[in-house]
This record gives C-alpha cells, structure tokens and sequence, in this order.
C-alpha cells in the first residue's frame, strides 16, 4: 500500500503548523508516511517536532502585517500579485513532488495551491467565512471558490452549539465539501503544580508580533507574580534567559509547552484561533489582545468576551492592569480529547472514490 500523505500548513504565524501536529502524529499511528512541506517558521517548527520525517520547501506567500491594524486590508491588497505568485508556483511544484515521491494523499492546512486533481486532497480551515469589513463577502466567496478544488474540507470545530468559531467556521446554506472534525490540539491538560502566575505566548508574522512583544515588555514591569515570556522566534538554538520573576523562551517545543502552560495561572495571547482551541483544551483563563486590523481575530476575541468566555484589549489600549478582568470571565468550553475520529477521517486516503464528501 502507498501510504505517503503530503502534510502542508500555510507559513501565517504558528497556528497552522501547531494543529497539524496532532494530524501528523495520528498519520504516524495509523500507518501512513507522512511528508512535511511549508516554509519559514513553520518549517522549522516541524522540522524540530518531527526531525525524522521528511520536509519539503515550498514558495513562501510572504505575508506581513502593516505597521498600523487600520492599513492591514490595503497591505494585503497590496500583497495579493505575491500570493497569486506563489500559490501558482506550488501547484507547479505540487506535481512534482506527487510524480517523484509517490504521494497518495494530501492535506493543505489553507495553502490554496496545495492540491491535485488525481490526489485525494483535504483542506483545513476554520473560516467558510473569510472576514474583511466590507469586502467580507468577497473575501469569502473567493475563498470557497479554492475549497471546492478539494475532495473534502476538514473544519476543526464543532458542527452545532457550542463552537468556537461562531460565524467564521458555519454557513446558513452550506453547499461545500466539510466535514466538521472536532477542535485540534497539540496539547494534553495534565494536573501539576502552578509555577506561574502568568504566561504570555507570542506568535505571527511581523512586525505586529514584535511590536506586541515590545509592548509587554515595558507593560510586565508593574506586574506582581512569575512570568513565564515565550516570544514565538523558532530559531536554530533554544534560549533562555531568567531574571527576578520574568523566564523567557525565544520557543518552546509542544512538550515544553504543554508543560509550562499546565503550570501556568493564566495566559495571554493572540486570539488566533489555535490559541483559543489549545486553551481550550486545557482549560486555562486567558485574556486576548487580537492582532490589529486583523478581521478574523477581533471577531473571535469580541465574541468570547461578549459570552463571558475571555475578556479582551486592542494593542493599543492594553494595560496590564486589566488582567484582573480574568476572574470575572468564566473561561472557555472544555472539549473532550477524543471528538475527533482520525481513523475514519483518514478512509479518504485508502478508499479515496468512496469517502468524497458530496
């Protein structure tokens, strides 16, 4: 049997190579080969999960935020040709890599261009909806437009009440391929004792993130208790630097990770939507600063303060006094380790004319 699946997340921040790991490693349980492909940080963070499989590069999409959220749909615009550019290159080089590496199946976590029309092909998202102000429902019907190049799309929610992803993962007429799989996480909730009162977890692109990083910085210095700082910089070596209450990490393997936030009070973050999910798996208390003029971030982080989930701040309002409002909010739902069924996704891959999603 040819078991090699081709495993490709989108270079945007972590989010889409953290929730492939628990993808990767169910392919490993269930006998299939897999074979990493992306660029940039997420490269690298696979490299370093899995450095016995083999990774492939693929055309960067060279996403970058603008300096100021009220420009991030004019930069996108912009950077659209570039996009364009590079999702016809790895459709190119999708061939290839299918022609000389016998792949039998593939899964694109919202790489457009990753697909093949005699290949069993899966897309990962969480936005049916693809949130742009006004130009929403341009946005989104462009988006739908590449999900049904695929044989199925696998959305990581779930299908009824409650979800996490409210309007961005859920149509009113849903006329595409999904298959709604259960929140993914890389991470386990483990019972241990608290080490810190506060852990601050960074990640995508720049400069936003470091912009945020730099923010905090100067926002801690008022803050009484242990904090645990993770920058989200994948970088060759692992540093790590201590002084007084403040440990920082440039990165943090999934081990690490689940580790130090099991140990940790309370988080705070993006409210990218792995995030939300990995807090939810563990059920950890946070508090959200979105992405500025990032659409799709300011919608989840209005919506789970507005249901007495997870309080929020912009960026630029932030103070970190304002982490008291934790206690007022009731936290994320927990969901159960075992939504989703790996083994019955992955029938696509050996019956692939028998499981298409009609």
């Amino acid at each position: 049997m040819n078991n090699r699946i081709l495993v490709a997340p989108l270079n945007w921040g972590l989010g889409h190579a953290t929730r492939c790991i628990p993808i990767i490693r169910a392919l490993l349980k269930n006998g299939f080969c897999p074979v990493i492909a992306s660029d940039g940080i997420a490269l690298e963070l696979l490299r370093k999960e899995f450095p016995e499989l083999e990774n492939l590069y693929l055309p960067s999409y060279q996403i970058e935020y603008a300096k100021e959220g009220k420009f991030f749909k004019l930069k996108m615009i912009r950077d659209s040709p570039k996009m364009v550019k590079a999702i016809a290159k790895e459709k190119k080089l999708v061939k290839k890599i299918i022609r000389e590496r016998n792949i039998s199946g593939i899964i694109s976590d919202n790489r457009l261009g990753v697909y093949h029309k005699h290949v069993p092909s899966v897309f990962i998202t969480h936005q049916l909806n693809v949130l742009t102000g006004s130009t929403s429902w341009l946005s989104s019907s462009v988006h739908r437009k590449f999900i049904r190049k695929f044989d199925q799309c696998w959305v990581p929610d779930a299908e009824g009440k409650p979800n996490l992803s409210g309007k961005l993962g859920h149509l009113k007429n849903n006329s595409l391929p999904v298959r709604y799989i259960g929140p993914l996480s890389r991470l386990e909730k483990k019972e241990t004792e608290l080490r810190y009162d506060l852990a601050i977890i960074l990640s995508g692109p720049e400069p936003q993130r470091t912009l945020l990083e730099n923010k905090l910085i100067r926002e801690i210095t008022g803050f009484r208790g242990s904090i645990l700082f993770v920058r989200g910089e994948i970088e060759a070596t692992q540093h790590v630097e201590k002084k007084d209450n403040l440990t920082v990490y440039n990165f943090m393997r999934s081990d690490e990770l689940e580790h130090a936030l099991n140990q940790s009070a309370m988080v705070l973050s993006r409210s990218g939507y792995t995030t939300i999910m990995d807090l939810a798996k563990l059920g950890k208390k946070a508090f959200f600063i979105p992405t500025p003029g990032q659409y799709e971030q300011e919608y989840l982080a209005r919506r789970l303060d507005k249901k007495g989930m997870v309080p929020h701040a912009t960026q630029k309002k932030f103070g970190i006094h304002m982490l008291t409002d934790i206690e007022k909010y009731k936290g994320l739902p927990y969901w159960s380790p075992h939504e989703t069924d790996f083994t019955n996704l992955f029938d696509i891959f050996l019956s692939p004319t028998e499981n298409k999603v009609l």
